[in-house]
């Protein structure tokens, strides 16, 4: 499509989202929204006719680009047959999805329990590990995010936990390996995985392995800056939860369908987790959609005792009808395989030839379409481009080469002193040129930071 401009349209949304719509994460009277008047595959644009190429994927969602014609028209076709029918009836699009997402779900995680998103996807397999073991902790990473709601922002590891941490949810963190900011005083990725592994070990001893349900992690953690972990990691925390009964929840929500190059991070590893939670990819977005893959240890534990829990839209129509056609467009046009290599022959490449010519680039880390580059003030010190946590002032240096990425035609993801480069899968290779092309000319504002 060709964006045509419409500056009166733009404006009249403007106002009535200024007016009434009040936004997720936000001071509501600081911040000023773009709208947007349409998108198609890897771009979007606005009312003014300007067109970005979307390297944050919405929010590390749209796996298959925007607008994709097959999903919208199984939407369309869905919707047209039934709209929605209540969770507890067996109805077509729900079991196919069920049966799809199964089939590549690592191990014998073979039941599918839908939710709506990925936060309450956590929320209930940390529910059902309490319920399976009868255990009321859960161990958590810093530097990791699970969600926005009660129990899911409690278990993350991030800022945006410190308003709703009520320090009564049962929740201990500790922290995982990530060897640029080792916490461990590390020197190569061996030490730090042996670090981290016993630093784990050490933290649930002096817990108590009796009152631990289950420790959850990002398969590769996302918004808290895409660290992949040291070979060894996920196979020692498999074995130290089976060590001492504790159930393994592995969340994939942001890693899962395609983004790593694989179906599933956990396919990089090796490890078969007891749960794991999906949601984002898994229809590219376009319906609401979000799950629990179970083991079958774990649904045995429901056989014949009913699981307390379910929502009204759990496997909703309309959603499970995308997400067969978004896993069937993904193998059809070898979409997962389309991100491993592009992220090996262009983007990886691309990102560490950027980093040997920008200061301002502490490191690039990433695999598949899920890519992160570290911006610091000084190399050698690894002292961040902004503090931790930074706002307004402070944060000046990523907030200048945000406007200059948006400038050059992409738009970022930024988070902290980071951005993210994840793109859909899909991307061809001469999008993603474009957009490491604009990244180039957007470091060359972070470079004037350095010291």
């Amino acid at each position: 499509m060709t964006p045509q401009p419409d500056p009166e349209a733009g404006a009249a949304v403007k106002a009535a989202d200024r007016a009434h719509v009040f936004h997720s994460w936000s001071a509501q009277e600081l911040i000023d929204p773009l709208a947007v008047a349409g998108a198609e595959g890897s771009y979007f644009w606005d009312y003014d006719g300007r067109r970005y190429l979307d390297f944050t994927s919405g929010l590390v969602y749209t796996n298959i680009g925007y607008q994709h014609p097959k999903v919208v028209a199984a939407i369309q076709e869905q919707a047209a047959r039934m709209t929605t029918f209540a969770p507890a009836f067996a109805v077509e699009a729900r079991s196919e999805a069920a049966r799809l997402i199964a089939g590549r779900t690592p191990g014998d995680l073979d039941k599918i329990f839908f939710t709506n998103g990925g936060a309450d996807a956590v929320e209930h397999a940390l529910r059902m590990a309490r319920l399976h073991t009868g255990r009321p902790k859960v161990l958590s990473a810093y530097r990791s995010y699970h969600g926005g709601t009660q129990q899911a922002v409690n278990v993350t590891g991030d800022p945006r936990r410190w308003a709703s941490d009520s320090g009564t949810a049962g929740v201990v963190h500790f922290w995982a390996p990530f060897l640029y900011r080792s916490r461990f005083y590390a020197e190569t990725e061996e030490q730090e995985c042996a670090r981290a592994l016993e630093h784990l070990e050490t933290t649930i001893a002096f817990e108590g392995p009796s009152t631990i349900a289950a420790v959850v992690l990002e398969t590769i953690p996302g918004t808290a800056g895409i660290m992949p972990p040291p070979p060894g990691y996920l196979a020692g925390v498999r074995e130290l939860c089976d060590k001492h009964g504790i159930v393994l929840v592995l969340d994939e929500v942001m890693a899962g369908f395609g983004r790593t190059g694989t179906w599933f991070a956990a396919d990089l590893y090796d490890v078969v987790p007891d749960l794991m939670t999906f949601a984002k990819g898994v229809n590219s977005g376009y319906v609401p959609l979000g799950g629990v893959a179970i083991s079958s240890e774990i649904a045995a534990t429901f056989a014949t005792r009913p699981y307390p829990g379910g929502l009204t839209y759990s496997g909703h129509p309309l959603a499970c009808a995308a997400a067969v056609a978004t896993i069937n467009v993904m193998e059809e046009e070898g979409v997962v395989e389309n991100a491993a290599a592009l992220g090996a022959s262009v983007v990886g490449p691309g990102l560490r030839e950027l980093a040997e010519r920008h200061p301002s680039v502490g490191e690039v880390r990433g695999t598949g379409m899920f890519w992160a580059v570290e911006l610091v003030r000084d190399r050698e010190t690894r002292e961040p481009l902004v503090p931790y946590n930074a706002s307004a002032e402070a944060n000046a240096p990523m907030a200048a080469f945000a406007a200059a990425a948006k400038k050059a035609g992409i738009w970022p993801f930024v988070n902290m002193n980071r951005t993210h480069v994840v793109p859909p899968l899909n991307t061809s290779e001469a999008e993603l040129k474009e957009g490491l092309a604009a990244l180039d000319t957007a470091l060359s504002v972070a470079d004037e930071y350095v010291r």
